[in-house]
């Protein structure tokens, strides 16, 4: 993998010297065992550990506002090196964001239904953009906002515990969090096929897929991190070394060829319709039992959900991170105007696979995207938007 070549960092002025140690102090209110995030500095590394297993570490506002501005200063920060983010308990690295919170804010016409994506497309943006090299530890479930913390930063590390999906189109909303950047750049049409099934990957198939950069045993991340947080003044390229080490010394499922190879053939095939009718159609003219699986899970989404997914994808293709964040972030807006998203969001809590509230999934129900939805609107250029973030931050608006 080609490593980033980080431009020397403006020595700080005496003023923000002192905030950088300000800010180390205030941390420590941040390490109490309890609290739903962890921020921490170990040696030359600023270290986010999610913490709340119970909830398999899904990601909610409060979160969110501790590190963004930690993130921010760590970048301004002489003193450290990288970033490392992890999630605590057996389970889960992240499952996603606190969709039910959402809901709840949304039925009400609560900020929160704003707010919330807002902020976490924000926090998407300040990993995508990082100044120093970003770690992410994904051991376990690594679904939705979870991917969105992970999966643009400079390094992602799968182990065999690893199990990735964006399964949005099931609760009525579409693969977010920078889903419309990375799932199109995906090798041939499997960003598309995981982004409409909600098909799921496991352990070093994420590596496979493009998703992780790197693949380590479960068992060995505790060696990894202090290994990480142990290097003097490391550039991009050190930590790339150290990461491939481990990576070459890891034999698990090494031999086991990738679990999509055998239907590449007919994914890149049968999910190449510009429209979700052609993509049903071709599904149903295969006939053959990857196909009907396929046009069997189909039928369970959201069908408002995959005629915005699609276009999301066909649109994000040729967009910067930055203007598919702009686009998703009107997506879920209107998405909390629908009734799609509630509905979807009970019947899961309910641990039911068919809502019976919600539209069937059949070609007759697909109905073109509404001009509203802000896909048709005119886009920021590339230039505008590199000088809104250096100026003034990432702004959603």
């Amino acid at each position: 993998m080609a490593a980033r070549v980080l431009r020397p960092l403006p020595r700080l002025r005496p003023l923000n010297r002192l905030q950088v140690i300000l800010q180390h102090l205030k941390m420590s209110k941040h390490t109490d065992s309890t609290a739903e995030v962890l921020l921490e500095k170990k040696g030359c590394a600023g270290v986010i550990t999610l913490n709340r297993p119970k909830a398999l570490n899904a990601i909610n506002i409060s979160m969110i506002r501790q590190i963004y501005p930690q993130i921010k200063t760590w970048e301004q920060d002489p003193e450290t090196c990288l970033i490392i983010i992890k999630g605590t308990g057996e389970k889960a690295f992240c499952a996603g964001g606190d969709v039910r919170a959402i809901r709840d804010a949304g039925k009400v016409g609560d900020r929160l239904a704003q707010d919330f994506f807002k902020e976490e497309y924000a926090l998407n943006n300040a990993v995508g953009t990082c100044k120093k090299p970003y770690v992410a530890l994904i051991d376990g479930i690594t679904m939705g906002g979870g991917v969105g913390v992970s999966v643009h930063g400079h390094f992602r590390v799968a182990t065999e515990k690893t199990l990735f999906a964006m399964p949005e189109t099931a609760i009525g909303l579409f693969p977010d969090v920078g889903g419309g950047y990375f799932l199109p750049r995906l090798s041939g049409r499997i960003g598309y096929y995981l982004a409409l099934t909600g098909s799921r990957l496991k352990g070093r198939d994420v590596l496979k897929a493009g998703i992780a950069t790197h693949f380590v045993d479960s068992e060995k991340l505790p060696a990894l991190e202090k290994d990480l947080t142990a290097l003097k003044s490391p550039s991009t390229e050190n930590i790339a070394d150290l990461l491939n080490s481990y990576h070459e010394k890891s034999k698990t499922d090494q031999d086991k060829p990738f679990v999509l190879d055998e239907h590449m053939e007919k994914i890149n095939s049968l999910f190449s319709g510009n429209t979700m009718e052609e993509i049903v159609k071709k599904l149903k003219q295969d006939g053959s039992a990857f196909a009907n699986q396929q046009l069997e899970t189909l039928n369970k989404m959201s069908p408002t959900s995959l005629k915005l997914t699609l276009r999301q994808l066909r649109e994000g293709a040729s967009m910067s991170l930055q203007e598919v964040l702009r686009m998703e972030y009107r997506l879920s807006q209107a998405c909390m105007r629908g009734t799609d998203f509630y509905e979807g969001v009970r019947a899961g809590s309910h641990g039911k696979q068919e809502p019976s509230k919600r539209s069937r999934s059949n070609s007759t129900h697909f109905r073109s995207v509404p001009s509203e939805l802000g896909l048709l609107q005119s886009q920021p250029t590339r230039r505008s938007i590199s000088r809104q973030v250096t100026t003034q931050g990432f702004s959603l608006e």
